[in-house]
């Protein structure tokens, strides 16, 4: 009987509801102002095929600062409910997959309209309509001036951070804060405000330069980040966990080690591609066939980036304790999913560079974990 009563209380808490609505769209459209508003570096995105760049304004961190200033000052004053989004966490979810199902279905039509020529707003179109709806018809569409790939990236990482301190304020409401989740909370948070604080890095990555915008991507940033990544959170919510001294101290180890090699590597690539000559720990670049970098993090290993970032997502995970493998998806699908795409990645740069590739290999035989894989 008890499971039957708890997947009839499931799918109703995933019902859709017109109560999320206005939640949705308050956000949405304080993101679109904000957006356009407030100060911020332009900066100039990687050139296209057609040689056109595209300028993104990156102020996501003001953006960010501020909504959580306006909704710290509107919960004091009464306006609105701190734990808003963890009273209705599944309910939200499910309202916001039919909205990316609905954009992308209007992406996809309005795509096939398109008559630009220019690559941001080309349509690429199979003729196999469920593939073009999942990977997209057009690189980079735009909807009254905003940049939608860019603002739903952005989207999806804030209401990350939303969720989490709607969670936070109500283990404080329930008095059941741990030091678990101070843990959990603090991490995410530094990541999450790294990520807006080096918002130039995004616009040369992989997602923003070559994917096209379909359900794949708008699903990925504003249903998969925020609702999966903040899984330990809901956990700790129900669960305690008693950790030890030691545990506390191992797992700020994790979180700081992945911290310096993800920012580190990223960084490295960064200013190696402004600035080839520039040294990297203290000594000139070695680089394979002028082109590709093989010191300092990317000499350790072909992938070091993905290492930080899968030692990042276990430290998200590690203060749920071991007792449970729910609280550990993120770190698991992470590790998946940087495997497979590192093996995309090599067959990639193997194809780019040929025998350059083939050299770097030998150089850095290591794909993301030295001595291990």
């Amino acid at each position: 009987m008890e499971s039957h009563v708890d997947l009839g209380f499931l799918l109703h808490a995933l019902m859709p509801s017109w109560n999320s609505v206005p939640l949705l769209s308050g956000f949405f459209t304080y993101l679109a102002i904000a957006g356009s508003v407030l100060p911020g570096k332009v900066v100039p995105g990687v050139a296209l095929p057609d040689a056109t760049r595209l300028h993104y304004r990156c102020n996501g961190l003001l953006s960010l600062l501020l909504l959580v200033a306006l909704l710290g000052i509107g919960a004091n004053m009464g306006f609105v409910s701190p734990t808003a989004i963890s009273d209705r966490g599944l309910e939200l979810l499910s309202t916001t997959f039919l909205f990316s199902f609905l954009v992308t279905l209007v992406l996809y039509f309005s795509g096939c309209e398109s008559q630009s020529k220019g690559s941001s707003l080309k349509p690429h179109i199979s003729g196999n309509l469920i593939h073009d709806w999942w990977f997209g018809i057009q690189l980079n569409p735009h909807f009254m001036g905003i940049d939608l790939k860019f603002f739903f990236v952005r989207a999806g990482m804030m209401g990350w951070l939303l969720i989490n301190l709607s969670i936070l304020m109500k283990s404080i409401q329930d008095g059941t804060l741990s030091q678990s989740m101070i843990l959990y909370q603090l991490f995410c948070a530094l990541y999450i405000l790294d990520y807006f604080v080096h918002e130039e890095y995004m616009t040369s990555t992989w997602d923003i330069i070559a994917e096209r915008l379909g359900f794949m991507l708008v699903f990925g940033d504003l249903v998969w980040i925020p609702f999966t990544f903040s899984i330990q959170g809901w956990w700790l919510l129900k669960n305690s966990v008693e950790l030890t001294t030691a545990a506390v101290v191992a797992n700020c180890f994790v979180f700081l080690i992945g911290y310096m090699v993800f920012r580190g590597a990223n960084k490295q690539k960064h200013v190696f591609k402004k600035n080839p000559k520039a040294p990297i720990w203290g000594k000139p670049p070695k680089v394979v066939g002028g082109k590709l970098l093989a010191s300092g993090y990317w000499g350790v290993a072909r992938h070091c980036n993905y290492l930080g970032d899968l030692l990042l997502a276990l430290s998200f995970s590690l203060p749920c304790g071991i007792s449970s493998p729910i609280p550990y998806f993120y770190p698991v699908y992470l590790l998946i999913l940087l495997i497979w795409r590192e093996r995309r990645d090599e067959t990639r740069c193997a194809e780019k560079y040929k025998e350059i590739w083939a050299e770097y290999r030998k150089l850095v035989p290591w794909r993301i974990l030295p001595y291990v894989y």
